[in-house]
């Protein structure tokens, strides 16, 4: 008998070969009736330039689940002599090197218990159809480096069905007898992981954005009847990110309108289609009487987030699925960006670290660790892991503190404007962080490609009133990478006097400065002529397990008197748990130290003014999970716990 293995198919990154054919533009016609849907595509294919493969070529498409009723190329009926449909798998024999398709198809959305591709639940028409869905609704190639412009109608019972939604803008709409239809039209390719439609009966709570250019934008945001006092809230954070978007990179909403559907039975929790956005409820519904500042907080990251993707993912998206972080890994920076910019930017990138390192730093550590562009893969649904999500937005950020923020703005630009409407990979965003910066960031790219979490030991000394820092990297070995090679580590650091005052480092009198490391081992000096306390990993500057031996006054120092949110949480956290575990311990010295951080909070409250969210946030003592992990692999004991003077 055969293994259940031996139907699963793998995919290699070095398998990657173009698309033979390419589609510019798709008219879909979607009538949905109970029990069978039809849908009418019609495709203008023509031969990619790339394909080495001359006229004549065989036309594969994907395609699940669907009833095919008719074929016609240019107009002529396909003979059934001429094609097959197996293994979900439609090949059409010998088709010209431009030409149109038309295809028919029925398909069951009440019976897609897979919920990929159009279903229907609760009463209600939906779609997701990333990553692999809409090969369910009507043949396609089904791959993101394949984009067209769409035009789709859809018709249904008008009564059952008041609101039929896709992407663009509505151009038309009619009624026949009890049906109606509209027709929407999207001007900008998008890849068919982006398509959506929705139709139901659902409310709408309606506004509008002026974009820097004039331009009138229509805001639509719908919930069931019953949540519609739950989306004021959704409605100023989309605002909020569209003005971001167009002040921090330069990026104007391109449609007439901008949509998001919000139902409980969706079952993603939410998802950037072009101009037409399906969330879960629980990521967009906020009331004051229900809802926590926290929940109200992640509503709004959510939603900035999936706003972002119509530049980083749809605007410009994914090569193939291997770059998946290009398009998440970037957008999760950016909505990390936009929330520290809307609360407190200490407080949200610690609470960003604090999750990284309790969740995806063990996923790096486990059985299961694999890079941010793995090299293979046997599901795609698996591919979705906080490797690629919050590693890959960390990697990211290295960037940023590598060209400071006024070169990544350019560099950003150069990468909107030069793959407008593409389909990239990773090496492209990087080889535009190359040509801004003028730095070969060759080393660099080892971060897509090496698994695991580094670890940096740092040692310092003082000698001939020199102040050395020697830092060491090493990544421990992960499934299938037993040897790993140096990382480029930007290292952003201060010192501290023994006042808490900040050494300069350099020539120019600067007091902060982002250092490279790029081998297995390196030193840092500056003058100094006395004791020293270092500021490192400033912001959380690389994602990396520091071992560093603090004493007990150098972390006070940095609680007290540190300028970097995230390194005085650090050195909190440091102090905290020091006190606790001695305090299980029972051990004598207990109670004196944990007398001798009275002072040292007593200088964080009155520094409360500056950031009353930081104060709190430096007060609280670690949770559960952070006591719980804190022998883990991932956080050196040795560095966590202080020796006391």
């Amino acid at each position: 008998m055969d293994s259940p293995q031996a139907d699963v198919k793998t995919t290699r990154l070095a398998d990657y070969t173009p698309p033979d054919f390419l589609v510019d533009h798709v008219e879909l016609d979607v009538d949905l009736r109970d029990g069978q849907t039809r849908v009418t595509s019609t495709m203008q294919f023509r031969l990619n330039p790339e394909n080495t493969r001359e006229g004549g070529s065989d036309l594969i498409l994907d395609g699940e689940c669907l009833a095919l009723e008719s074929l016609a190329i240019n107009g002529e009926p396909v003979a059934e002599n001429r094609y097959r449909y197996e293994k979900d798998k439609l090949t059409i024999e010998s088709v010209p090197e431009t030409f149109s398709l038309t295809s028919v198809v029925r398909i069951e959305p009440e019976k897609n218990t897979a919920l990929d591709g159009l279903y229907r639940s609760n009463g209600m028409y939906c779609t997701q159809c990333e990553a692999e869905g809409f090969r369910r609704i009507t043949f396609f190639p089904d791959r993101p480096d394949v984009l067209a412009r769409f035009t789709t109608t859809v018709r249904a019972d008008k009564k059952r069905y008041p609101l039929l939604l896709s992407n663009g803008n509505p151009v038309e709409q009619g009624e026949e007898g009890d049906r109606h239809w509209v027709t929407w039209e999207d001007p900008f390719p998008k890849p068919c992981y982006l398509f959506a439609l929705v139709a139901g009966d659902l409310a709408c709570l309606e506004d509008s954005y002026t974009t820097g250019s004039g331009r009138q934008v229509s805001l639509r945001l719908y919930a069931e009847h019953r949540d519609l006092d739950k989306l004021d809230h959704a409605m100023l954070s989309l605002k909020n990110a569209m003005r971001w978007d167009e002040d921090t990179y330069g990026r104007e909403y391109d449609l007439d309108i901008y949509m998001i559907v919000a139902v409980s039975h969706f079952n993603m929790g939410a998802m950037e289609n072009k101009g037409l956005n399906i969330f879960n409820t629980s990521c967009v519904l906020a009331h004051p009487s229900t809802t926590t500042d926290a929940g109200f907080q992640r509503v709004e990251s959510v939603v900035a987030h999936e706003y972002f993707h119509n530049w980083s993912g749809n605007r410009v998206t994914c090569r193939d699925w291997f770059q998946l972080s290009l398009k998440e890994g970037f957008t999760v920076f950016r909505d990390q960006q936009f929330s520290a910019d809307m609360n407190s930017a200490a407080v949200q990138r610690v609470e960003n670290v604090d999750f990284l390192v309790n969740h995806q730093f063990p996923e790096d550590q486990g059985p299961m660790a694999h890079p941010v562009r793995p090299a293979e893969y046997q599901k795609i649904d698996n591919f979705y892991t906080l490797t690629i999500y919050e590693k890959g937005a960390e990697i990211v950020r290295m960037q940023y503190h590598l060209l400071g923020p006024e070169d990544f703005r350019r560099a950003t630009d150069l990468y909107f404007d030069r793959f407008d409407g593409q389909a990239v990979t990773c090496d492209d965003f990087v080889a535009c962080m190359e040509e801004i910066s003028g730095r070969d960031l060759t080393q660099f790219k080892r971060w897509y490609s090496q698994a695991g979490t580094p670890v940096l030991t740092v040692t310092d000394r003082l000698e001939n009133d020199r102040y050395l820092l020697t830092f060491r990297q090493h990544t421990p070995p992960t499934p299938g990478q037993a040897e790993k090679q140096p990382l480029m580590i930007p290292v952003r650091l201060a010192l501290l006097d023994e006042t808490g005052e900040p050494l300069p480092l350099d020539v120019q009198g600067n007091r902060e400065k982002v250092i490279i490391l790029d081998r297995e081992e390196q030193t840092f000096s500056v003058d100094a002529a006395g004791p020293v306390t270092p500021s490192l990993l400033r912001g959380f500057s690389a994602p990396v397990v520091l071992d560093y031996a603090f004493d007990h006054d150098q972390l006070s120092r940095l609680l007290a008197h540190d300028s970097d949110g995230y390194c005085r949480w650090s050195a909190a956290q440091r102090l905290y748990f020091s006190a606790l575990d001695r305090l299980v311990k029972g051990e004598g010295a207990a109670a004196a130290e944990a007398q001798a951080l009275v002072p040292v909070l007593e200088q964080v409250i009155g520094r409360a003014d500056e950031d009353p969210a930081q104060a709190a946030l430096l007060l609280s003592l670690p949770g559960e999970v952070a006591l719980g992990d804190r022998h883990a692999p991932w956080i050196l004991a040795s560095s966590m716990l202080p020796t006391m003077p």
